[in-house]
């Protein structure tokens, strides 16, 4: 084996010594990814480096023999095909050679980014886009991607948003939305589009539709008032207390005078029951870190309309006489969505983590799911990656689970943050998505 090496490091040496000029590549290669590298042997990095090394300077001929020479069980294989094809302009193989690798090799953001650059070159930007977010997954804070994508959605979000207003004021509606929905994949945050939507579903009686894009609008422009009140009404005339009282209370923090937005906002708290709730639940969004019992309480008031009836064997908790959010915690705890300890006592005022979250969270899923109500997974568990949580962590599968529902998300870099608290705004945007969920 050291032979045989050694004669491959002479090889290359000899293949460095002979220089020949070549035309630099037109595209963007980026660098070999450490972590799949580190997996070959001394002699398939060597020969990989080298090839690679060719591609960047434009030795097509050169780099495709060492990349046949690694052979198609090599990771690298078809993506180095790929860059040498992409060298001698021939898109259509390049294309191919890409879209193999990322049949065996979905993750492997060369082949993203070289096939990215094919359809890009090739005029085909919806279908770049899409590669460069793939690319952004695992590589956030690539610049080049990043600043390529961004003048894609911006050109993209730009021409949809025309082509909807020129369909519109043609009299072609179905067309008109599309145009807008189609502006939203590449700009989510798009108050224009968002807008136009609203219009249109408004004249199609598509109430659910309407406060969809409003309560969309009414997040990207916070204080926007005309956008809050048709929400805000809207809601209420669906009857969707919930989202009515929130577009209100943004209202009321806008114009704490306004008798109009109080006089709303007493009604429908009325509706809800909210009323009764004793003041500590109005100070849930100013926590710094969510308690149980505030979890509880949440829970309660949030899902009341999903939970039903407490079960007929509440469980022996000694501690919670005093709390203020006892009713809550009984019932969470009798409906199996939070424990009480082995000792019987619950420890309402105890901060909780984001690993105990999930765990709430997962324990709702299951609690809900029983009763008929679906959730869709938004990532395949086997495809996540947690940095700071390992496999034999207790609440390792829970936390895998969660975000593998979307319901919590893994930091930028891939970390969880376990013992890390909850803050009252964070809980609450949480449980606010489980209800969005349900209705």
């Amino acid at each position: 084996m050291l032979k045989k090496t050694a004669v491959l490091i002479l090889v290359v040496a000899a293949g460095w010594a002979c220089l020949t000029s070549f035309k630099p590549p037109s595209f963007r290669i980026e660098s070999l990814p450490p972590g799949l590298v580190t997996e070959l042997t001394l002699e398939q990095r060597i020969m990989l480096e080298e090839a690679w090394a060719r591609v960047k300077r434009g030795d097509a001929k050169g780099a495709e023999k060492l990349f046949l020479r690694l052979g198609q069980s090599s990771p690298f294989y078809n993506a180095g095909l790929g860059y040498v094809a992409f060298l001698q302009d021939q898109n259509s193989a390049a294309e191919t050679y890409f879209q193999e690798s990322l049949r065996r090799y979905p993750d492997l953001g060369l082949s993203h980014l070289g096939l990215g650059q094919i359809y890009q070159a090739t005029g085909r930007e919806e279908l770049a886009f899409n590669e460069y977010m793939e690319v952004l997954k695992s590589e956030p804070e690539n610049a080049w991607v990043l600043e390529q994508s961004e003048a894609i959605r911006q050109r993209q979000t730009e021409a949809l948003l025309r082509e909807g207003v020129a369909l519109y004021e043609q009299g072609q509606v179905e067309p008109s939305k599309a145009a807008f929905n189609k502006a939203l994949h590449y700009s989510p945050n798009s108050l224009e589009a968002h807008l136009n939507l609203v219009r249109l579903y408004k004249k199609e009686n598509q109430a659910e539709n309407v406060l969809f894009h409003l309560k969309a609008a009414s997040a990207i422009d916070a204080k926007n008032k005309t956008v809050l009140e048709e929400y805000g009404e809207m809601a209420y005339r669906s009857g969707q207390w919930g989202r009515s009282l929130e577009a209100y209370e943004k209202l009321a923090e806008l114009e704490p005078r306004n008798k109009e937005y109080q006089s709303r906002i007493e009604s429908l708290k009325n509706r809800l029951g909210i009323f009764e709730l004793p003041s500590q639940y109005d100070m849930i969004p100013s926590s710094a870190a969510v308690s149980r019992e505030e979890t509880a309480a949440l829970i309660g008031v949030k899902l009341k309309d999903y939970l039903g009836d407490a079960g007929d064997k509440p469980p022996v908790i000694i501690d919670v006489a005093t709390s203020w959010a006892s009713k809550f915690i009984l019932k969470a705890a009798s409906l199996g969505l939070m424990e009480a300890y082995a000792n019987h006592t619950f420890e309402p005022q105890r901060a909780m983590t984001r690993a105990e979250m999930a765990k709430v969270l997962m324990n709702l899923v299951e609690f809900l799911s029983r009763r008929g109500i679906r959730f869709i997974r938004q990532y395949p568990p086997q495809m996540i990656r947690i940095s700071d949580v390992s496999s034999d962590n207790i609440f390792y599968q829970t936390i895998v689970d969660v975000v593998s529902f979307e319901l919590m998300e893994l930091g930028p870099d891939k970390s969880f943050r376990p013992e890390q608290g909850v803050s009252g705004r964070e809980a609450i945007k949480i449980l606010d998505l489980i209800t969005a969920l349900l209705k």
